[in-house]
Formats: structure tokens, sequence, C-alpha cells
């Protein structure tokens, strides 16, 4: 796009913390931390040194010199208190991802991977039992809303550099798959709960935006296919673009006028792009739009990631002011512990992600949605858009009547347009001939080779405005035509809309499936849930995994523990991660048998799902269709009214014109009977042979003409004219 319009982001807000007797005046920095990166740096350092504290002094949950911590709950207000040193730390690192949350949505938009950074290692090392605002739930909303955000500044800067169509597009792709899975956690019935009042604003703007950068993906692959020539790609990806930005639209309503503005300028740039390309497409390339599923999906680029935080870098915490409290081995054994820790579940994780991407990409390839993959409920009633016209039709009764009257009155107004030129073409035509065999007979124009002979003035005149009246009538007449199609197109659709709904319900496709269909459908169904329930139960023994790992904590028994026995203690504590492994590789083996029975029953699917996607798809096209008939109705009456202001103007022009014609015919005429009175008395009479006759018969030719030899002048009275030419005597 030619600018680059942005969307507001979401920010959270800062957890305030109640009274700490230790670091007085590193937790009063921390507390009252300035609104910019200074105060970042501010709690990164706070953090780091009650790590360094955590490690040294029994501070935790229930041990020795726990003191009580304060914190307040974002959510509710209320203030939560707990005896342990990393609460502290978990409401610091909170307010550390927040303030960059804050940064991040100004005007500069940095700083939105590193509020997903703080985020994520406070899921991964710190219980979510602590408060409300810190529950898994609640984090993972947060990480995917800030790498959504991170994604978006992203996309913003590659539109400001010009970087590629294809490369655009899959940043945006991404970004509409972060805000998915914040949307997915914000439809959760208990992360909504968990929010309160601002869940519905939040799920409101991250809706709008994956319809939003959805529709910008879109554009991006659209200008890419313009770029390669493909022009029936680029027509179904603008249009698919403009369908997506109209649902943002829907969903913006109550939004700021920033966002509006946004909005406006995207739809002017997309409809420009759509109405451009498909008018080339339909006047110029003529190439076949194919349908948008029959396309390859963008698949999203992340190229944003979660910075990583590290508690111990002594260039952010600065140095250790504990370093003398506790023994340094037991320190070092704990953290040879974590690292033990940390070995297992990477491993564990590695086996995880390499199923769940085999199962990604198979279900990709199958293209099942559990939710659809029959879709029969919407073949029960009339879709809402189309309720809404039979209802708009249903207060103007007589909407069929009115526009098979206007096209009636504009098709006689035409036919008598075409009737009057038509008599004028052939008054000309007549003359033309006429005038042409006086001048034969006259022998001034060979019969076989003359030219027309030119008319009259006023005859030439006629002519001029005749040719004129004819192209004009041509055009029309062309535009008449096409809209009388359009009319017997759409009469049809509008009579069945200002019916009674049954008609409109009956003349909607509607699947027939058997009973063997039927139970093709449910065994996919049951399948498909199958793998919904083996995806849930590794995603449950995965979070079980993790928290297991957070709890974790031997260091007392470190302390306890000689060094030579430190290997064979971390052996028997990593005994207890035992059975869940078991569970997880039950759960990875199981994958295999699932989706070769999935496979086996997409076979048996496939020709079911044939027949209901060509249903759907003659469901959807029979459904915009009467929509487009409806829609088609106003302008049908406006171009049928202006087709009648057009040919009666034209009417009225065209008698006139044929009055002058006869006018101008008949002068004509009288006009080549005096030349021809002229040259019939310039012939010299015969050589009389014999004498008159007492009983002469008439000449045929005065006989045809009803007259007498004793009305014509003396000299032409006895004048017989055998070899007059037939077509002389016609005149």
């Amino acid at each position: 796009m030619e600018a680059v319009p942005r969307m507001p982001m979401i920010w959270l807000d800062l957890k305030e913390a109640g009274d700490l007797f230790l670091l007085l005046s590193t937790l009063q920095s921390a507390v009252n931390v300035p609104r910019d990166f200074e105060g970042c740096s501010t709690l990164r350092k706070y953090f780091g040194q009650l790590h360094y504290l955590q490690s040294r002094i029994p501070m935790g949950a229930e041990q020795e010199a726990a003191v009580p911590i304060a914190w307040t709950e974002i959510f509710s207000g209320k203030t939560v208190t707990h005896e342990d040193i990393k609460y502290e730390q978990a409401c610091i690192l909170y307010n550390l991802g927040a303030l960059h949350s804050m940064l991040g949505a100004m005007d500069k938009r940095v700083s939105e991977e590193c509020a997903a950074g703080a985020f994520t290692y406070l899921r991964d090392h710190f219980p979510h039992s602590y408060s409300v605002d810190m529950s898994h739930q609640i984090l993972n909303l947060n990480i995917n809303l800030m790498l959504g955000q991170a994604q978006e500044c992203l996309l913003e800067k590659s539109m400001l550099d010009n970087r590629k169509s294809f490369l655009v597009a899959r940043i945006s792709a991404q970004v509409v798959d972060y805000y998915k899975e914040a949307c997915r956690a914000l439809e959760n019935s208990e992360t909504a709960s968990l929010l309160g009042k601002i869940q519905k604003d939040w799920k409101k703007l991250v809706q709008m935006k994956i319809y939003y950068f959805a529709a910008v993906a879109h554009l991006h692959m659209g200008k890419q296919a313009e770029e390669q020539q493909k022009f029936g790609e680029r027509v179904i990806y603008f249009q698919s673009a403009l369908d997506k930005l109209n649902e943002a639209i829907k969903l913006a309503k109550g939004q700021p006028e920033t966002v509006q503005e946004a909005l406006r300028f995207t739809m002017d740039v997309i409809g420009g792009k759509y109405n451009s390309a498909k008018k080339d497409n339909d006047f110029i390339y003529h190439e076949a739009v194919p349908a948008l599923d029959t396309l390859q999906s963008v698949k999203g680029a992340p190229l944003v990631k979660a910075l990583p935080v590290n508690p111990t870098d002594p260039a952010v915490t600065g140095p250790d002011i504990f370093a003398k409290l506790v023994p340094m081995a037991a320190h070092e054994a704990s953290s040879l512990y974590s690292e033990e820790k940390a070995k297992l579940l990477r491993d564990v994780m590695a086996k995880i992600e390499a199923k769940n991407e085999v199962l990604d990409q198979f279900m990709d390839s199958m293209q099942l949605d559990p939710e659809t993959v029959d879709n029969l409920e919407m073949y029960s009633h009339i879709p809402p858009v189309l309720m809404e016209k039979c209802a708009a039709l249903s207060v103007r009764p007589d909407t069929v009547k009115n526009l098979v009257q206007s096209m009636q009155v504009l098709s006689g107004v035409f036919t008598d347009v075409e009737a009057s030129l038509k008599e004028i073409r052939d008054l000309l035509e007549e003359d033309e001939a006429q005038e042409r065999k006086l001048q034969e007979l006259l022998g001034k124009v060979p019969p076989a080779q003359g030219s027309p002979p030119p008319p009259s003035p006023g005859l030439a005149e006629v002519s001029k405005e005749c040719s004129k009246y004819m192209e004009v009538h041509e055009k029309a007449s062309f535009t008449n035509t096409e809209l009388h199609k359009a009319m017997n197109l759409h009469v049809g659709n509008l009579r069945l809309l200002s019916g009674p709904l049954e008609q409109v319900r009956a003349a909607l496709p509607s699947p027939a499936l058997t009973e063997d269909d039927k139970q093709v459908l449910q065994n996919l169904k049951r399948i498909l849930a199958k793998v919904q329930e083996m995806r849930d139960q590794r995603m449950s023994l995965e979070q079980q995994l993790r928290e297991m790992i957070q709890k974790d904590d031997i260091t007392t028994s470190l302390v306890t523990t000689d060094r030579s026995e430190m290997k064979k203690l971390f052996e028997e504590q990593l005994k207890k991660y035992d059975q869940i492994k078991v569970y997880l590789e039950q759960n990875l083996a199981a994958q295999e048998n699932v989706l070769k029975a999935l496979t086996d029953a997409n076979v048996k699917y496939a020709t079911v799902r044939k027949a209901l996607a060509e249903v759907e798809h003659k469901w959807n096209t029979t459904v915009q269709t009467l929509v487009a008939s409806y829609e088609a109705y106003e302008d049908l009456m406006k171009k049928s009214q202006e087709g009648k202001d057009f040919y009666t103007d034209l009417e009225g022009k065209a008698a006139k014109l044929l009055e002058k014609a006869r006018a101008a015919c008949q002068a004509a005429e009288a006009n080549r009977q005096q030349i021809l009175e002229k040259e019939m008395k310039k012939q010299p009479p015969p050589r009389p042979t014999a004498p008159k006759p007492a009983l002469q018969k008439k000449p045929p030719e005065l006989e045809a003409a009803g007259l007498d030899t004793g009305d014509l002048p003396l000299p032409l009275g006895s004048l017989v004219l055998p070899e007059l030419p037939e077509e002389l005597r016609s005149l």
C-alpha cells in the first residue's frame, strides 16, 4: 500500500507492590519505575538480584526465612499475599513484560518481543497459582498478543521498505496466526472469567485484526499474482481481500476513529485494486478465475521471537550483591540439576514437536475441519442475507410488476423509433432508385456503371440526419438488448424472493445423502474426535511435565549432600519424571495408528466430500445469484427509465425527420416529372406513313394512365412512342 495505516495495540497495566523490607532502595526504584526503557533496566536489575537472593537464602514457600510479599492483582485490584520470594520475582517479571508492552504500543513500535520474552520466562519458570493475572492461560494469551503485535510492527516496516509481495503476505499471515491463538484463549470460558470486563474489548479488537491482516495478506498475494501475470488468481485474491476487509469493518463498530480511518484507507486501496483487476480480466485477459480454496494457502513466516530473559547476566543485573551469603557449591549443584531438568524437557519437547509437525502437515493436507466436515446445518434454513432481501421485497409487492411494465414501455418506444427510421430509410432508397432510373433514361449514366446520383439538398440533409440517428439507435439498441437480457435474468429471481419463504427454501440446493454416506461421515467425525483427544492429552501431559519441573527444587537436599553423591542424587530425583514420560511416549506412538485410520476414513469420505462440496458450491452460487438479482433491481429500474427518456426524445426527432423526408421526396418526384415532360417535348414527331384511321386504339401507356390523346398538348396528342423504354412508361 502507498502508506501504512496503523492499528491500535493492546498494552498491560503494571502491578502495584506492597511493603517489603529487603532491598529497599532497589525495591523503591522497581515499584515506582519510570515508563521508559530506563524503567525496564531497573526491573531487570532488581529481578536478577532477587534471583541471586533466593538461590542463597531459604525465602521460598514454607521456608525458614520466608516473608509476606503483597502485590495487587491486575484484573480485580485485590491485594494478593504469598510468603515466597519467587512471588516477588514473578511480579517483577510480569511488570517487565507489561512495561515493554506499553513501550511497544507507542509510536516507535518497538519492544514487543521483549514483552513476549518476559511473559514466556514467567510462564516456563514460575508457578501459575500465585494470582489470576499470572495464570497459565493469561500468560499464554499475553505471549501470543505480544508476538502478534511484534509481527505487526515487522509487517509495517516490511511494507514501508517495499519488500517483496509474497514475503509481506507471509508476514501478514503470521500476524493472523498469532492473533488466532490469542483469540482462542480469549474465547476460552475460563480465560474470559479471569479477564472480566476487558475480555470483550480485547476479543473484539483481536477478531477485527484477524480479518484485517488476512485482507492485507491476500492483497499482497494478489499483487504477487499480478507480478506473475496470473490475472485470474489476481482477481480472486483481491476479491478475498475485499471480503475479509468487509468483515473487519463489521467488527470495527465502536472502535476509535483512527481504526475507522485505517479501514477506510485500506478499503480505498483494496477496492481500487479489485475493480481494476476485474475490469482488466473481463475485457482484456479473459482468464478463468479459480476458486480460492484451489489455491495454495498463505503460510505464515514467524520472523519474531520471544527474546530470552537471563537473570544471571551481569551486563543486566550488575554484580551479585549476595555472593557471600550462600555456598557456591550448593548454588552450582542446583544449577547443574536445573540443566539436567532442562535437558530432559528439551528431549521430550523435541519428540513432541516432531510428532506435532507431522500431525499438522497431515491435517493440513487433509483439509478436514471436525466442526464443518459435513456442514449439513447450513442447508436447514435460509441464510440471513437472503432473509433480509425477502423481508425487503415483502413490503414492496409490486417490484416485479413495475419492472416488467417499465421494460414494456421501453420496448414500445424502441419499436416506434425503429419503425420511423426504417420508413425514412425506405423513402430515401426509393427516391434514389427513381432518380437512377431517370438518369439512365436520359442517357446521362450508364445503367451498369452509374454511381448514385447526388440527392437534392433537402434529401441530402435528411440522409445525413437519418445516418446520425441510425448510428445512435444502433448503439443504444445493444444497450437495450443487454438491459432486456438482464431483466430476463433477474425477474424470475425477484418473483421467487417476493414469494413464500417455503419456495425460497425449496429453490436452495441441499445434499441428498444415503445411509451409507451418513455412516461414512459419522466414522470420520469419530476419528477426528480421536485426533483432537490425542492433541489435548499431549498438551495436558506437556503442561504437567513443565509444572513438575518448575516446582522441582532440591536446594535443601543439595546443601546436605556430599559433592561425590550429587550425580546419584540427580538420577534418583529425575526418576520422578519416568511415569509422565511413559504416558507421553504412548501418546506419541498412538499417532501412527490414528492417522492410518483417518487416512482410510478419508478415502471413503472422498466421494461424499465431493458431492457435499458441489452442493455447497451450488448453494452459495444460488444465494449469491438471488442476492445479486435483488441488488440489480434498482439499477434496472433506473436504466429502463433512462432508456425511455432517451427513446422518447429520439422518437420525437425521428417523427419530425420522417415528415421532412416525405416532403423532400415529394418535391424530388415532382421535379423528376417536370424533367421527363421536357424531355418528351424535345422528341421529333415521326414521319406519317398513312392517313390516320378514324378509330385508333389508345397507346398502352396512356390507357394505363387513364388519359385520352385529346388530353395531351397538340404536338403530343398524335405522338406514338413505340421506342420508349418500359422504365420511362412507369414514371
